[in-house]
């Protein structure tokens, strides 16, 4: 029989080797955890079950429009502007004369590439946002047709780009007289996108962060393309809907404005920069040269696109000077600026003596307050809608300038003559609230904007500073004269929340 082999104790070592690393190594280790589960003496605390999601609270701009104060009902029936009929018929003849012409241009200009001729399509949106134009305002509450207005002047393509009105009255192309009061300092176009809708585009002049210089005067400052945008969205959150759909846009300078136009002196103003990018500027008897362009980068420019309203022919309008308009001169002043009692000289004035314009205008100086706009010289109204119709609050670019500065001499029609609607006073107060605060709700709603953000931050801050001041203004007035004075009923039965009521009785 062979002898014991010598290597096996070797072989018992080795396993004996591994056996104890294993379970020193392994199972000791997973023994231990075990053994301190149910350990009552364990110091590491046992892993807390996660925390219930609170709910999230309601987004504030969707609270406020579901807030009681923005779905009264208007006092009287809604009273539309235009005819349905009248109006498709007038629009579809201005489409067919369009097609016309761009047909006889394009053979003009031997271009000999199809066009077909572009359909007026009845459900365009720009249409069914002038078909919804009533008594009430600009456009209702919760407008479906805005909303897809917005969205089509920020995405159509453009198919022809030409001077305002303005612009082609101080070249004297046109009498605009009745409708614009021209001026050398502005840069703006007309766009017309493939539906027939049309908007008035104004450039990017001036940077977001910048503050207009001390200083300016009122009458030189820039026109701000974001200011367009802002005062669009504020008109909205004050239930005023007397400012136009606006909307920013990046706009390709060459693609959607050069090769579109056919105005010939438009086309001439078009030149490249030293740094290669595409420029232009206005054409007009003074402070237009290519000092006072706007570029592309190298093409792309920042612009506001302001929905056009209907045509002066189906839908007059009457431009009146404010009676607060301003001296547009460097020297001199207005009546108003030197006699307080000046509102007393106003109310004998027809129509300022009978009706709500009165109203309407103090309204307007809050708006115009709010934004910092000092440039309301005139203002405009659709005749259907006579005395007691709403004023237009259109052309509100020279607002958001100085957000560290409140022109306090804007409030004087309310200072002046202490009258205030009872909704506009009851919707400020609103906005004074922590929980539909001014600037909250504003941020939000230019956080729908394609150049988002519109506004910066000073310039939000501004507007609950401002707001502030005007109810103390009213309250100076309530002191003096009285609520009942004051405080004009403009609804036919209020809706007004008791809490608000109480305000007013403090």
């Amino acid at each position: 029989m062979p002898g014991p082999r010598r290597d096996r104790p070797a072989v018992l070592l080795l396993l004996g080797a591994l056996l104890a690393a294993d379970l020193y190594f392994h199972l000791w280790p997973r023994a231990r955890r075990e053994l301190g589960r149910v350990s009552p003496g364990c110091p590491c605390p046992a892993p807390r079950p996660p925390l219930p999601r609170a709910p999230r609270a309601a987004p504030a701009l969707r609270r406020l429009f579901a807030h009681p104060l923005y779905r009264a009902a208007p006092p009287g029936p809604a009273e539309p502007l235009l005819g349905a009929r009248e109006a498709l018929r007038y629009y579809r003849r201005k489409a067919a004369r369009w097609n016309r012409r761009h047909k006889l241009y394009r053979e003009e200009q031997n271009l000999t590439s199809p066009a077909a001729p572009l359909p007026l399509r009845p459900e365009a949106s720009w249409l069914r946002f002038h078909l919804g134009i009533s008594r009430d305002g600009l456009y209702p509450r919760s407008s479906p047709a805005v909303s897809s207005l917005l969205r089509d002047m920020q995405q159509f393509p453009t198919i022809s780009a030409d001077y305002s009105q303005d612009e082609k009255a101080l070249l004297g192309a046109c009498d605009c007289s009745q409708i614009v009061k021209p001026s050398g300092v502005h840069l703006k176009l007309v766009l017309r996108f493939q539906d027939f809708g049309k908007a008035m585009f104004k450039p990017m002049r001036q940077k977001r962060e910048e503050e207009t210089p001390e200083d300016f005067f009122y009458f030189v400052d820039f026109q701000r393309h974001n200011a367009e945008i802002a005062a669009f969205h504020l008109d909205r959150i004050l239930d005023f809907r007397r400012v136009p759909p606006t909307v920013g846009r990046l706009i390709n300078v060459t693609k959607e404005i050069l090769e579109v136009t056919k105005n010939e002196v438009l086309q001439s103003v078009f030149f490249v920069s030293p740094a290669s990018n595409v420029c232009f500027f206005a054409k007009c008897p003074y402070m237009c040269k290519t000092e006072y362009a706007v570029c592309g980068n190298p093409h792309l420019l920042e612009g506001s696109l302001s929905a056009f309203l209907p045509s002066l022919n189906l839908a007059p309008r009457l431009s009146i000077p404010n009676p607060w308009i301003r001296s547009y001169s460097f020297h001199g002043k207005e009546e108003w600026e030197m006699n307080p009692l000046y509102c007393n000289t106003v109310r004998e004035i027809y129509p300022y003596s009978n009706s709500n314009r009165l109203l309407n205008i103090v309204d307007m100086a809050i708006f115009d307050f709010l934004i910092g706009n000092m440039d309301r010289h005139h203002y405009e109204m659709f005749t259907k809608f006579g005395d007691d119709g709403f004023l237009l609050h259109l052309d509100n670019a020279r607002g958001f300038g100085r957000h560290s500065h409140d022109e306090i001499s804007i409030l004087a029609p309310l200072s002046q003559c202490c009258v205030i609607k009872r909704t506009t006073l009851l919707r400020l107060q609103l906005l004074a609230e922590p929980e539909y605060r001014l600037s909250d709700v504003m941020r939000e709603s230019l956080l729908q904007d394609p150049l988002a953000p519109v506004l910066t931050e000073p310039h939000l801050l501004a507007l609950d500073r401002r707001l502030q001041l005007v109810l103390a203004a009213v309250g100076t007035c309530i002191d003096t004269f009285g609520e009942a004075t004051v405080v004009a009923n403009d609804t036919a039965q209020p809706q007004s929340p008791a809490v608000h009521r109480a305000k007013l009785d403090t």
